[in-house]
């Protein structure tokens, strides 16, 4: 017997994730840096575990798939919208006719917006150093 799965990765700042969807009842097994979490204890604040979630919604997959998540670097935030772009993306990979539905809403649209990085001369990516005349 073959296991079938479903398999996307989602990045976000410096977040990685690696999301597999497998036929099941929606149970989410999720490992944060190597290390079993429960997920509603680690993405605790409800506004994240929605964003985690939208894509299931949006294809009304919500109890068809056991979802296994494994996520390495980043904050919570950025974890959060990486493991959404993983969703979407095995979504696809799942049936090919979900692609527009997501794509209409940007769940499939990877946010590239990284940390710029610090300047010589410079206190930070922008900040000068106070200017002083005398």
């Amino acid at each position: 017997m073959s296991l079938i799965q479903y398999y996307g990765t989602g990045k976000r700042k410096t977040a990685i994730a690696r999301v597999y969807l497998r036929p099941g009842k929606g149970e989410i097994t999720l490992f944060v840096n190597k290390r079993p979490r429960p997920f509603n204890e680690y993405f605790s604040v409800e506004s994240l575990r929605h964003t985690i979630t939208q894509p299931l919604r949006m294809t009304d997959t919500v109890n068809k798939f056991d979802l296994l998540i494994r996520v390495d670097g980043g904050g919570i935030s950025g974890q959060a919208e990486a493991v959404r772009l993983g969703i979407a993306r095995a979504l696809v990979e799942f049936n090919k006719e979900l692609r527009p539905a997501l794509r209409e809403v940007g769940l499939l649209t990877r946010d590239a917006r990284i940390k710029e990085r610090k300047k010589y001369g410079l206190r930070g990516a922008r900040k000068a150093p106070q200017y002083h005349k005398r």
